[in-house]
């Protein structure tokens, strides 16, 4: 496999590692020593750093879907960079609020001992984001999610089930 593509994988797996919550994984995408800029407010120093407050801020509660195109990378011996466009939705329930955007990443990657490129820096420039209260779409229904939330008449209610496990279908009640 060529280097970009290779680097192409390693943000589409960054991703869905992202989306998915699969933190391991998400982890092994970084280098220790991997920085991220999101903000003046919002810089990590270290990847043991960034991956505690994406567990916190992006846990099961939150639902993410994060879609990266249009890359530019330039690569240079072991290391390369790139540029990609994104588009991202966080829907979060308990805050009945849903967040659209879309940024420019810019990114930095190293190739390891272990021959495979990682992240060594990660960071984006909003182009734009806006917030919906979710009171504001009276027919929006979360209807199925991989970490069981649904919706009812009441609002949004977690039904227990494991990710990747069958979805749980509820009926209505017969009246």
């Amino acid at each position: 496999m060529d280097d970009v593509a290779a680097i192409s994988r390693l943000k589409f797996r960054y991703l869905r590692a992202l989306d998915t919550k699969s933190w391991e994984e998400f982890a092994d995408t970084m280098i220790p020593e991997a920085t991220a800029t999101y903000s003046e407010y919002l810089q990590f120093e270290s990847r043991d750093a960034f991956l505690a407050f994406m567990r916190n801020t992006l846990g099961p509660h939150v639902i993410t879907e994060h879609r990266c195109d249009h890359p530019e990378i330039d690569v240079e011996g072991d290391t390369a960079t790139g540029t990609w466009y994104l588009a991202d939705t966080v829907l979060i329930p308990a805050h009945n609020m849903l967040l659209r955007g879309a940024a420019f990443y810019t990114d930095r990657y190293t190739r390891c001992d272990d021959g495979q490129w990682r992240i060594a820096h990660t960071g984006y420039e909003r182009t734009y984001e806006v917030v919906l209260s979710l009171s504001d779409l009276p027919s929006l229904r979360l209807t199925s999610s991989r970490w069981g939330l649904i919706a009812r008449e009441d609002g949004i209610a977690p039904v227990e089930r494991e990710p990747g496990a069958a979805p749980v279908r509820e009926e209505p009640e017969a009246e």
